[in-house]
């Protein structure tokens, strides 16, 4: 039953999924269902504490098989992977990817949500262990472990859309990736001193609107993001935005016809902001390794200031299927021009050989992750953090004797 409705949550959404529907794909009665679910409230969360349980277990199992905290780490990375493969082989059970937690009732939601701390703080250790024993080279493991589990963030999704034969690929690369790193030469990377220059500026074109109404606009979008963040499509309340800005509701149906074209339009505020900043990359004379580099600091500002935040893409399973696609197609269209550099930069020696279309999924998993970091530690510096963050990408986690 917990497979059967992961399935339909992963790719139809907890929100479009109904009862009658994973009764359906049982061969069972609505009623029936309600021998093992209280609620569809009660299915979300004991599809998510099943995932939760099922990563403890794939953690436990890579202790037992590796010595190594840098191998343990990598084979419970390629555990969630294979989970993955599986399920879509008819070999294994799906798991429902966590994506609608904040929408869940507070006792529900705080469960959950100490189960993730508790993985994350284990695989923290991990971090540390491996670099007390020299195994892992010195770099920061909250922001390595944030960006990593980030990373595997939305593997369900392009997982499941991958020919088969790229997604064979898809464990390689990952621990090529995080062993070793894109730069060739570590010395490329610029470990937190990145030269303001190289930043693009704000702009004013991240949201095509009457000048006179943009900002009003952009106050609303800014708002609505931060919420469906926060608490999901469900948890938002209108009436909570319109208060933050103290505005009245009406105010808020002038811009938006509802909750649904608001979160419409949140996304494709986050991908007018996301593309303006690759097609301001395209404009700087700069090496592709570069490029992406200063692509992924910026993306980062933009998450961490008050600039953003972006839209977390685990709410797009709140819209309609049109409408989804139509975003996903926008989505593609960016990693196609972060694809690019990756390409370019393993053509002129400055990247090992790597899949590209893997190394953005694994990539664009962590930038649209890395609003959360704050919550696990401060960010004193915007260029340091970003750093830190993303040097798990250019540079590995393996030790390099000097």
């Amino acid at each position: 039953m917990l497979s059967c409705a992961a399935k339909l949550f992963n790719t139809k959404g907890a929100r479009s999924t109904t009862l009658a529907d994973v009764a359906g794909r049982l061969g069972l009665t609505k009623s029936s269902l309600y021998y093992y679910v209280a609620t569809k409230e009660d299915l979300i969360y004991q599809c998510y504490d099943a995932n939760m349980r099922q990563a403890h277990a794939q953690l436990d199992q890579a202790h037992r098989d590796n010595a190594s905290p840098l191998d343990c780490l990598l084979s419970f990375l390629e555990s969630q992977v294979t989970t993955t493969l599986k399920s879509l082989d008819g070999e294994g059970d799906f798991y429902a990817a966590p994506l609608e937690v904040a929408a869940l009732k507070a006792k529900h939601r705080a469960a959950l949500e100490a189960e993730y701390r508790r993985l994350l703080k284990r695989l923290i250790d991990l971090i540390t262990a491996g670099i007390k024993a020299k195994q892992i080279r010195a770099c920061n493991p909250v922001a390595t472990i944030r960006a990593m589990i980030g990373a595997m963030d939305w593997s369900f999704y392009w997982l499941y859309q991958m020919p088969r034969e790229e997604a064979n690929q898809v464990i390689t690369a990952l621990r090529d990736l995080f062993t070793h790193g894109l730069l060739l030469s570590p010395d490329l990377y610029q470990s937190g001193t990145a030269s303001a220059g190289t930043m693009l500026s704000a702009g004013d074109k991240a949201f095509d609107r009457d000048a006179q109404n943009r900002l009003k606009q952009e106050a609303f979008l800014k708002a609505g993001t931060r919420c469906f963040n926060q608490k999901g499509f469900n948890g938002t309340s209108l009436d909570e935005i319109a208060e933050q800005l103290r505005v009245s509701k009406g105010a808020f149906y002038y811009h938006f016809a509802n909750k649904e074209a608001l979160l419409t339009q949140c996304f494709d505020y986050t991908l007018d902001q996301l593309e303006n900043v690759v097609n301001g990359i395209e404009q700087l004379d700069a090496q592709p390794a570069a490029q992406l580099e200063i692509a992924c600091r910026h993306i980062f500002a933009l998450q961490n200031t008050e600039q953003g935040p972006l839209m977390h893409f685990n709410a797009i399973t709140a819209l309609p299927s049109p409408v989804r696609q139509r975003l996903l197609t926008r989505v593609d269209r960016v990693h196609a021009k972060l694809e690019t550099y990756v390409r370019e930069a393993g053509a002129v020696g400055q990247f090992m050989r790597v899949p590209p279309r893997i190394v953005i999924q694994l990539l664009t998993g962590a930038l649209n992750a890395a609003m959360d970091l704050d919550e696990w530690q401060a960010i004193e510096s915007i260029d340091q953090s970003a750093a830190d963050y993303f040097s798990v990408f250019f540079l590995g986690l393996a030790h390099r004797s000097p």
